[in-house]
């Protein structure tokens, strides 16, 4: 267990370069399998869910070497279809491997997958598409177990999941013949997912639409390939001048991919520039209410940063109403920050909010990834001192955090508890992961 305990009240100012994004760096380790070559990554997070996801990589057989400014993943050595029950059960992502594991050895055994608990997030659209695809599952004793070799179909999502279409576009690079996925999530991180493919020679075409046709071939190739940034952890620094009243520039970013939080700030008051790679927020002394807000698929708000406009919200002036239309339990972190002197009701999806003037240091605890984060945001507004226990697993998505907040005048202490040196590196993903 790790506690932070954040210093409020310093009003943050300068720039700082986004990492790599998580979200697109994990169904790209999976779409490593397909391909029997080695793959250079660079811009990969050092995250302690990537550092999972390269050692279920591993436990199949695939070598990795961790450099200072790449990453090699090299499948020519893989041999083993059955995933690790421990690793899988802490990474909602390995279920990604279903899709690129059966494909590779026309046979895939995972457990059911780990993650935050932020709500019901099954996986039967993700089984549906691979049945399509002619793989015969079957569930047993915790277990999803697959086979089949596959063969192209159209698949229809009922909902654009952005997990099943990653797994489907994963199984479908191999398979024989079309795939057409109709009703596609059309996140930018399975457009980079696309590019990554496409640069290992296979056939993807429409990643990012609502429409993604990918005509299977034998096998890929190695590539050498860069991770889009982050568009999450960008809007999160963003969000902190506004709720600091600071002055913040984000740099190598992509700014057309936060365009929903980018209106939301302006109308909170906060002066945008949008610049070539980068973004700046200049913020008022105390921002007003945004009003209305739900979250959606992209290019809707994001439900990732919901938690995160809901702290700085919790100190506009007026009151602001957030929907939470795609996790039933995001709203784990509203009591949270109640402890800290916010204002909120909480009626089903919908949240309620009535600023406060001023918010006070707590001892709260991190949910989840990003209600963790929020909780960062408010206790750098907050009067006193915050301590966030379990700020581990903050620590799932950010990379180095306490150490980007100083640089911008923040102040984030870590307090770890009862954890060796081994468990101190599974935790944060330290180690020689490259940035």
């Amino acid at each position: 267990m790790s506690d932070w305990i954040i210093r409020g009240g310093a009003v943050l100012s300068g720039t700082v370069p986004v990492q790599g994004s998580k979200n697109a760096a994990l169904p790209i380790l999976a779409a490593t399998l397909l391909v029997e070559e080695p793959v250079t990554l660079t811009n990969c997070p050092a995250l302690r869910d990537v550092e999972n996801m390269l050692r279920i990589l591993e436990a199949l057989g695939v070598t990795v070497v961790r450099g200072a400014n790449a990453l090699i993943v090299d499948s020519r050595t893989a041999e083993n279809w059955v995933l690790p029950t421990a690793l899988s059960g802490e990474l909602r992502s390995s279920i990604f491997l279903l899709g690129s594991v059966l494909s590779r050895f026309g046979a895939a055994d995972a457990p059911y997958p780990g993650g935050c608990e932020i709500g019901n997030r099954p996986i039967d659209l993700h089984l549906k598409g691979l049945r399509r695809l002619n793989a015969q599952i079957r569930e047993q004793g915790g277990r999803i177990v697959c086979r089949g070799k596959l063969t192209g179909a159209v698949v229809d999502l009922e909902y654009p999941s952005v997990g099943a279409t990653e797994n489907v576009m994963l199984a479908a690079c191999r398979a024989k013949g079309r795939t057409t996925i109709r009703n596609a999530a059309c996140e930018p991180e399975i457009a980079d997912l696309g590019a990554f493919l496409n640069a290992c020679g296979f056939r993807v075409d429409g990643a990012g639409t609502p429409t993604v046709v990918i005509d299977g071939v034998e096998t890929g190739h190695g590539t050498a390939f860069r991770i889009m940034p982050d568009r999450i952890v960008t809007g999160t620094y963003l969000l902190a001048a506004a709720i600091t009243g600071g002055d913040v520039t984000v740099t190598d970013t992509r700014p057309e991919t936060v365009e929903p939080l980018l209106s939301k700030l302006t109308e909170s008051g906060c002066a945008v520039t949008r610049g070539r790679g980068s973004v700046r927020v200049r913020a008022p002394e105390r921002i007003r209410s945004v009003g209305f807000t739900e979250t959606r698929p992209y290019p809707g708000f994001p439900t990732d940063l919901q938690p995160l406009l809901f702290a700085v919200l919790s100190r506009a002036n007026g009151t602001s109403v957030i929907v939470e239309n795609v996790f039933e339990n995001r709203f784990r972190h509203a009591q949270e920050l109640n402890k800290m002197g916010a204002k909120n009701r909480i009626l089903d999806r919908t949240a309620i909010l009535t600023g406060a003037e001023r918010l006070h240091g707590a001892s709260v605890t991190a949910h989840d990834l990003r209600g963790g984060a929020a909780l960062v945001l408010a206790g750098l507004f907050a009067e006193g001192e915050t301590v966030i226990g379990h700020a581990e697993r903050i620590e799932r998505g950010y990379e180095r955090m306490d150490e980007v907040i100083g640089s911008l005048g923040g102040s984030i202490a870590r307090k770890e508890e009862n954890l060796d040196d081994e468990e101190k590196t599974r935790q944060t993903g330290a180690g020689e992961l490259p940035v």
